[in-house]
Parts: structure tokens; C-alpha cells; sequence
């Protein structure tokens, strides 16, 4: 099974890449993220007429994720657990051919310090609790979105690079490594330990043509999937095409 993440900027103005990508690469299913749009304006038929089956949770202009799947998958959980007056749609949670699947669009945080910075880490620590609880599942579990953490040095293009930006801030890298430390595995870096790989390229600064980018879209595996895990990637043309996302699609490979 091949799941993939891709935080898509805005699937109807993306909607010509994402069917471009989704031909390519072939995956079983695809997390989306930064949707951008409520339920019932996300291009549902198209999708479906591509041989595609959609799960949405969306919010109008911001925000939103969804799952993709070729085969059906059968909805858990809609919005993270732990905070009511959340309204933002952040989380969806599906069962999709013996795998549970999760796509996340965690909080960007900035500016830090302040509110948005700690709602970061309230919606963190709220996904430790869910993880958590996944993990006492004992099943094949992959939580797969754009966490907007930037784990380790080397997952930047240059050490020195938004030293202030919430993304690398030792807080948001600790509540990332508290979620391993439960028994997660980061496939993209249990495959490529010497980091150095990429997953978004801003729109600024000539970033994608100098490749100043960084490594912010992960997928987690619990025990069960890692055990299972063959290969994992970045989709690194997709960041290329005309009217692209800012981000690359990132994938695993869990052997059936």
C-alpha cells in the first residue's frame, strides 16, 4: 500500500496538479492538506470520476484536509480530540484496507511567542494523546500530513535559516520528538538518516530554483506499519510543474 501526504495549497485551484500527480505516482491513498474550500465545494465528482473515493473535512478559505482512496475507506474520527471550541479543520481519520490513516494539517504558529505559537503546542499535545491512543490499538497506523515542524538541522537548507520561525523552535521540535519517543516512526528519516531532503520550497526568494527548502511533511508509523515499511520518497517534480503547491507529495510503501 502506498500512502501518501501533500499539502495541495487549494485543491480547486490545484485541481489540474493534483490529477497530474495522482495518474503519476499511483498511490493507494493520498492525504491532503490546506484543502481550502468547504465540503461541498471540494470536486468530489471529478475525483470520484477519476477512480477516486473522498473523505472531506473542509473549512471555507483555510484550513481543511481530506482522503483519498481507491478503494472505500470507512471514516473514524473527524477533528483532533481534546478542545470543543476548536472549529478549525485540521484532522481527519479514516480505516482504509486494514490500515488506519490520518491526515493532519497541524498549526503553522507563527508569530512566536504568542496565541498562535500556543496553540501550536496545544494542538500537539493533543495529538500526543491521540497517537497515543492509536498505538494501544496494536494495528497498522500512518499519520500522514504537514506537521510544520521542522525536525532536525539537516532537514533545512541552511542551519542558520528561520532561526526565529516557529517551525524550528526547540518547543515545537520537542513535542515532535515526545510523539517518536511513544514508538513512531518517521519513514522518510528511517530511510534517509543523513536528512538532507526536502518537502517544501517557498514561493519567495527564488527558493525552489536555488533548492532552499526544508522538510516539514511526515508520515508516522506506528509499529505495526513500520514493520511493514519497504520504501518512502519525495515527489520532488510535482514542486516544479506550472501553478504547483509549495509543496512536494511525500509517500511510504507498506508492504501488503
Amino acid at each position: 500500500m502506498k500512502i501518501a501526504t501533500f499539502n495541495i495549497n487549494g485543491t480547486n485551484a490545484r485541481l489540474p496538479r493534483l490529477l497530474e500527480w495522482l495518474a503519476a505516482a499511483s498511490p493507494d491513498v493520498a492525504c491532503l492538506q490546506e484543502i481550502k474550500t468547504v465540503d461541498e465545494k471540494f470536486p468530489v465528482e471529478t475525483l470520484t470520476e477519476a477512480g477516486w473515493h473522498c473523505l472531506v473535512h473542509g473549512q471555507k478559505g483555510f484550513n481543511g484536509v481530506a482522503i483519498l482512496s481507491r478503494e472505500p475507506a470507512t471514516e473514524v474520527q473527524r477533528g483532533l480530540p481534546g478542545d470543543e471550541t476548536d472549529e478549525q479543520a485540521r484532522y481527519l481519520e479514516a480505516d482504509i484496507g486494514g490500515v488506519r490513516v490520518a491526515s493532519l494539517y497541524l498549526p503553522n504558529g507563527n508569530p512566536q511567542p504568542g496565541p498562535k505559537f500556543d496553540y501550536k503546542l496545544a494542538w500537539m499535545a493533543r495529538l500526543e494523546a491521540r497517537a497515543a491512543a492509536l498505538l494501544a490499538l496494536g494495528g497498522p497506523v500512518v499519520l500522514a500530513g504537514d506537521y510544520n515542524v521542522i525536525p532536525h538541522d539537516d532537514d533545512i537548507w541552511d542551519v542558520g535559516a528561520m532561526r526565529d520561525d516557529a517551525l524550528r523552535q526547540p518547543e515545537s521540535r520537542a513535542a515532535f520528538r515526545r510523539l517518536l519517543w511513544q514508538g513512531w516512526t518517521d519513514a522518510i528519516r528511517s530511510l534517509h538518516p543523513s536528512g538532507g531532503i526536502w518537502t517544501y520550497w517557498d514561493y519567495q526568494a527564488g527558493a525552489w530554483q536555488r533548492d532552499h527548502g526544508f522538510r516539514i511533511d511526515h508520515l508516522l508509523l506506528s509499529p505495526a506499519a513500520a514493520d511493514r515499511l519497504v520504501d518512502a520518497g519525495v515527489d520532488r517534480d510535482a514542486r516544479g510543474a506550472e501553478k504547483a503547491s509549495d509543496h512536494a507529495p511525500t509517500w511510504a510503501v507498506l508492504r501488503d
